[in-house]
C-alpha cells in the first residue's frame, strides 16, 4: 500500500470510529512523526479525505475533522432516500450465492459486536453491510454515485447508541434480499434511512444534554 494510502485509511478509520472527533486538528507535521513518513503522503491523504467530505483544509495552519451541519445530513439523508432502496432492490433481484455469503458474514459480524456491546466493530460490520449491498446490485453507475458518500454514509451509520435495533433493522433486509423480495427490500430500506435520521437525532439530544 502507498504511504499516502496508509495514511488516509488509518485516519478515515480514526475519524468514522470516533477516535478524532469533530473538530480536531489534524497538523501534517505531527501527523507525518506519528505514522513515520515525509509531510507529502500526509498531505496526499489529507487532500483524498478532503475529496471524501471528512476533513477541511485550512491552508498554511491546519486540517481539521469535519463538523456536518444539520445541512449536510438532511442532504445526505434526501440522497440516501433515492439510492439505497434501489440499491436494495436490485440486491434483491440480481444477487448471487457468493454474494449473499458474504452479506451474511456481514450481518453475523455485525450482531456479534452488538451482542458483545463492541460499538465499533458492529459498526464497521453495518457499513460493510450496505457496501456489498452495492456490489450486490451490479450497476456501475450506481456504485459509482455510491462511492462518492461511501464515507459519509458510513460516518452517518456511526450516529446512533442502540446497535441491536439498527441490527435487527439489516436481519429483516436481509431476509428480504435472500428471499429476492425486490419490493420489500425498498421499502425497508427507505424505513431504514428515516429510522436513522430519528437515532442520529436521539444520539445528538443525549450528546448535547450530557446523557
Amino acid at each position: 500500500m502507498l504511504e499516502s494510502a496508509r495514511v488516509a485509511a488509518t485516519l478515515r478509520d480514526e475519524i468514522l470510529d470516533g477516535v478524532r472527533r469533530p473538530g480536531s486538528r489534524l497538523v501534517e507535521r505531527d501527523l507525518a512523526a506519528d505514522f513515520g513518513v515525509s509531510r507529502i503522503p500526509v498531505r496526499d491523504a489529507l487532500k483524498a479525505l478532503e475529496g471524501e467530505g471528512l476533513v477541511v483544509l485550512r491552508p498554511h495552519t491546519w486540517a481539521v475533522v469535519r463538523e456536518f451541519s444539520d445541512a449536510d445530513l438532511a442532504d445526505l439523508d434526501e440522497v440516501r432516500e433515492v439510492l439505497e432502496p434501489l440499491a436494495f432492490r436490485l440486491a434483491a433481484q440480481r444477487h448471487g450465492p457468493e454474494g449473499l455469503d458474504r452479506l451474511r458474514s456481514a450481518l453475523a459480524s455485525e450482531q456479534e459486536g452488538a451482542r458483545t456491546a463492541d460499538s465499533v466493530a458492529s459498526r464497521r460490520s453495518a457499513a460493510d453491510f450496505h457496501e456489498i449491498v452495492t456490489d450486490l446490485a451490479d450497476n456501475q453507475l450506481l456504485r459509482d454515485m455510491m462511492q462518492g458518500i461511501r464515507s459519509r454514509v458510513r460516518w452517518a451509520l456511526s450516529q446512533h447508541d442502540d446497535l441491536a435495533h439498527v441490527t435487527e433493522e439489516h436481519a429483516e433486509l436481509f431476509e428480504a434480499v435472500a428471499s429476492r423480495d425486490g419490493e420489500r427490500a425498498a421499502a425497508l430500506a427507505e424505513a431504514h434511512v428515516d429510522s436513522s435520521r430519528r437515532q442520529r437525532a436521539a444520539h445528538v439530544a443525549a450528546l448535547r444534554s450530557g446523557g
